[in-house]
């Protein structure tokens, strides 16, 4: 395209590239969903700060030796001249905190508590992320070809969630905790019950994120970038690897960072009925079921690690809010 340089009586025509000259590139450059969404994102104070907690408890995760090697001392090492042979209670103020232990120490086997949170962070963090994990390839699969499909499929399928959910799962996990013994498919020790809670949490919960993906997915098969792909001669399975589930990835993103704090609860309530992984392998919860006996000699023992547990759900859940509003600004 041309256009005419306004000079009187002439006609020459000038070229497109005097048309744009002097106008910047950058101004008329277009932005994928995912920038929109991170530039939303970045003006949510409260969700950036939540992040940031999320980030800091991964690497404090990580990093747990490394840091209780500067800071603390080792998680099963015993120091009973920490604890008044009396009553069996630390000795110094509030539950023996000091310079040398941050968090003060365990009653009766006066264990450092702050090296035991952050050893705990890694147990309850690795369950809650693999156990999201296994929910979320479940529930986007399986929901993907019930709404994709329609039919018998959808029925068949929406029954096995409606089952799932019906299930007691806590009830469940109780008993299959109890009779699971020491060893058992090649694993033993701690690796079997992280696997065990993985595979409970995970597997009994995908249909709440299933239902989720199911009716996303009855909205977008019936839209227009569909219908092309098929009338190009696309199969089932690229349509739905190539086409639906791109547009999926924001609602999975944003349900996984809520279902995240569930599972830290749900691990953290098994291991304090005593079905989780077993002493002396700190957890959270495992920590506030032995603190319970303890909290009148030693309140600091029950409150770290139940103020671990309130920081790491709060900072997902504000984290989830926020990228909810960010692929989402009308739900607000």
């Amino acid at each position: 395209m041309t256009a005419p340089l306004d000079v009187p009586g002439s006609a020459i025509e000038a070229g497109p590239e005097t048309v744009l000259e002097g106008a910047d590139s950058s101004v008329i450059r277009g932005r994928s969903l995912g920038q929109i969404a991170w530039m939303r994102l970045k003006r949510d104070k409260i969700a950036m700060i939540g992040g940031i907690v999320i980030v800091v408890l991964i690497l404090v995760a990580i990093f747990a030796p490394l840091l209780v090697s500067w800071l603390g001392h080792p998680p099963a090492e015993w120091h009973r001249e920490k604890i008044d042979p009396a009553i069996q209670a630390p000795l110094g103020t509030f539950g023996g905190i000091s310079k040398d232990f941050l968090f003060g120490v365990e009653p009766t086997t006066g264990r450092d508590l702050f090296s035991r949170v952050l050893y705990g962070a890694r147990i309850s963090l690795l369950i809650a992320f693999f156990a999201t994990l296994l929910c979320v390839v479940l529930g986007a699969v399986f929901g993907m070809i019930a709404g994709f499909f329609g039919g018998w499929v959808d029925t068949v399928i929406s029954r096995l969630m409606d089952i799932f959910l019906a299930f007691p799962l806590l009830v469940f996990a109780l008993a299959l905790g109890g009779v699971i013994p020491d060893k058992a498919f090649g694993m033993s020790g701690d690796t079997l019950r992280i696997s065990l809670l993985v595979f409970i949490i995970g597997f009994f919960n995908w249909p709440y994120i299933g239902r989720i993906i199911r009716g996303q997915t009855l909205s977008l098969r019936e839209r227009e970038f569909v219908d092309a792909s098929r009338s190009l001669g696309a199969r089932n399975h690229v349509i739905l690897f190539k086409e639906i589930l791109p547009n999926l990835l924001a609602p999975i993103l944003v349900y996984s960072t809520l279902l995240i704090p569930s599972n830290i609860l749900f691990e953290a309530a098994l291991s304090f009925l005593g079905v989780g992984v077993r002493p002396p392998t700190p957890t959270w919860g495992g920590m506030l079921a032995e603190a319970v006996h303890n909290y009148d000699v030693a309140p600091n023992f029950m409150l770290f690690p139940g103020l671990a547990i309130f920081v790491t759900v709060l900072a997902f859940n504000l984290l989830g809010d926020g990228l909810r509003d960010a692929f989402d600004p009308k739900a607000r």
